[in-house]
């Protein structure tokens, strides 16, 4: 479960980006390319996106610090949110002292590990993707795999109540769990220049592309500078 700011509660969905930029996606505000040296990812916004730090709650109860990056356009949003899995064998365990004397979920199970931290973690993607497809009132008009710069995850399309559509992409890497969204009014065209503008960063800020599928839990392949793009702040 996320808290999340009250201007993105509203339903939401994914898209399969188009690769045409349209008047109403440019609006009168300038996109610019934001990088998060923090998070470790660039991506388009209109404007510089409001930051607001939050949680998310994983599958098994670990409340996770999260932060959304958010940003508005006439009536069309967008947002990335980040929640940060590297502590969650920590969390995890530390709960389970606390468990009932011989409880299942709190052995040490090798594969599950205590407190099924080890589950937790690997399924986060799957387990994030559930979250958006069973938000309130949304009808799921689409699903698939695919990646941003090799990089493993999935896109949705969801119709809202208000025929508003989102188009969600969602990513593990390096564990962290990056849910980007864009969410447009009945009968705009996909918010391509958004979606499609997701790229990664290594730890000096730098652009990189993987050179194979990055899988998460998987030894990482080796990466390429991503398009000449130089480095951030």
């Amino acid at each position: 479960l996320l808290s999340l700011p009250a201007s993105l509660l509203g339903e939401a969905g994914t898209p399969q980006a188009s690769t045409n930029v349209s008047g109403a996606q440019r609006g009168s505000q300038d996109w610019t390319e934001f990088a998060s040296r923090e998070d470790r990812f660039t991506c388009n916004f209109p404007g510089q996106p409001a930051v607001t730090q939050t949680t998310w709650t994983s599958e098994y109860g670990a409340v996770l610090p999260a932060r959304v990056y958010s940003a508005e356009l006439g009536s069309s949003r967008y947002s990335m949110m980040v929640a940060d899995y590297r502590d969650i064998e920590k969390i995890l365990t530390e709960r389970s002292k606390s468990c009932p004397a011989g409880a299942e979920t709190c052995r040490d199970g090798g594969a599950t590990a205590l407190r099924y931290w080890k589950v937790d973690l690997q399924g986060a993607l799957v387990y994030a993707t559930w979250k958006v497809m069973q938000r309130p009132g949304v009808t799921v008009t689409h699903l698939m795999w695919n990646f941003m710069d090799l990089v493993n995850g999935h896109q949705l399309q969801l119709t809202n109540t208000d025929k508003s559509r989102t188009f969600a992409s969602i990513y593990m890497h390096e564990n962290k769990l990056y849910v980007m969204e864009g969410t447009v009014p009945d009968g705009y065209p996909e918010p391509g220049l958004f979606q499609q503008s997701l790229g990664w960063l290594d730890e000096a800020g730098n652009g990189i592309r993987y050179q194979s599928i990055y899988l998460h839990g998987a030894p990482p392949p080796p990466v390429n500078s991503r398009g000449g793009q130089g480095g951030f702040g």
